[in-house]
């Protein structure tokens, strides 16, 4: 596995519950400001063999970026989220401010 990817899932299996991170923080955290889109492949080639909470990765606006109609990933990730805890403010958005999780 190459460094970048070895970090990025680290850094994804850290997340705690009722937290999120945007898929270019994940990028920037393991090294590669550039490198939201291979978050994204990693989310969706990892997920399941690292246990990765993929749910907590949104988009930079705080929205969920899975199509509602893939699969009900969509629908899935936002009832994950609120089971955590995470609230949706009336755009459909996560309020970064409040649920964003900076790694130490």
């Amino acid at each position: 596995m190459e460094k970048f990817t070895e970090q990025a899932v680290a850094i994804i299996q850290a997340i705690p519950p009722g937290r999120v991170m945007t898929y270019g923080q994940v990028a920037a955290e393991a090294g590669n400001p550039r490198g939201a889109r291979q978050i994204s492949r990693i989310l969706h080639s990892m997920s399941a063999k690292y246990e990765l909470p993929w749910h907590r990765i949104i988009n930079a606006q705080g929205g969920i970026s899975t199509p509602e109609n893939a699969e009900g990933k969509g629908e899935t990730q936002r009832e994950r989220l609120l089971a955590e805890g995470v609230q949706f403010n009336a755009n459909g958005r996560v309020p970064l401010d409040t649920y964003r999780w900076h790694p130490d």
